[in-house]
């Protein structure tokens, strides 16, 4: 239930219900029926002023550029940190009151000094490096070079692990791939004698 409504807009369901009880009460007026006018317009108009609110504020969701395989899911399944499922997470869904995707955690990494700079999250896609489960986020960074991103490589690591390596790429001008690939620990890594 909670992933339906992370994944639809409150600002145009608040519009939506609003507008009709809104026009409801409006229509209960011009045939004289008191009650239906005061319902539609006491609870209709509170609520399409909040949607629009809401829409004003709104986030969207960060597309996937590629459709995830059967064989990542269940790698995610078995490697994702919860700090990768977090990201995934909050990125493919409807936010409310932010102005960027990750812009807080850009400006803490040293990424965003000014809102103008802050590179922007323009999709991400999930894959295998080397057989560990990777999430990958794609960004439109004009003018933030790869030499910043790179300086700030061992800081993300820490940041965003742990059990978590970094990849920067730039895969065309003014743009960067932050691939965060599963790293695991030594006790993960070595099988359990019986």
């Amino acid at each position: 239930m909670v992933k339906i409504f992370q994944k639809t807009s409150l600002g145009s369901v608040g519009l939506v219900v609003g507008g009709a009880l809104t026009l409801t009460g409006i229509y209960a007026y011009g045939i004289g029926n008191a009650t239906l006018n005061l319902a539609g317009l006491f609870y209709g108009v509170p609520v399409l002023l909040g949607g629009l609110a809401l829409k004003v504020s709104e986030l969207t969701p960060i597309p996937f550029s590629e459709p995830t395989s059967r064989e990542i899911l269940e790698l995610r399944e078995k490697q994702a940190t919860s700090t990768q499922n977090q990201i995934r997470e909050d990125v493919t869904r409807y936010r409310y009151g932010q102005e960027a995707h990750l812009d807080e955690s850009l400006q803490r990494l040293g990424l965003a000094p000014t809102d103008e700079e802050r590179p922007e999250l323009v999709s991400i896609r999930e894959t295998a490096t080397e057989g560990a489960y990777t999430l990958i986020l794609e960004f439109d960074s004009g003018l933030m070079s790869l030499e910043k991103w790179q300086k700030q490589k061992e800081k993300i690591e820490k940041f965003f692990g742990p059990n978590i390596r970094a990849e920067i790429t730039e895969p065309e001008e003014d743009a960067i791939d932050l691939a965060l690939i599963f790293v695991a620990t030594e006790t993960e890594a070595q099988p359990v004698e019986a």
